[in-house]
């Protein structure tokens, strides 16, 4: 991945660094996000985003499958 030099603000570098630790990331990855958010298109980052939130929640289905009357109350 290729690096990029940014000048930024003494403050608001230390303030940056505070907040991508309590949020437990880097500010890297903080800086890396906050630049795919605003580069995507408006339409689709929310369903991106929601299937990088079902990937890390860490759970299973165990296999079950959900018919379309089994989610729907008919």
């Amino acid at each position: 991945m290729p690096n990029v030099t940014i000048s930024i603000d003494k403050h608001l570098l230390e303030a940056s660094r505070e907040y991508a630790r309590r949020n437990r990331t880097t500010l890297n990855n903080l800086i890396r996000e906050m630049l795919r958010q605003r580069v995507k298109r408006p339409g689709t980052a929310w369903i991106d985003e929601c299937f990088e939130l079902m990937d890390s929640a860490g759970v299973s289905s165990g296999g079950v499958r959900w018919s379309r009357d089994d989610v729907y109350d008919l």
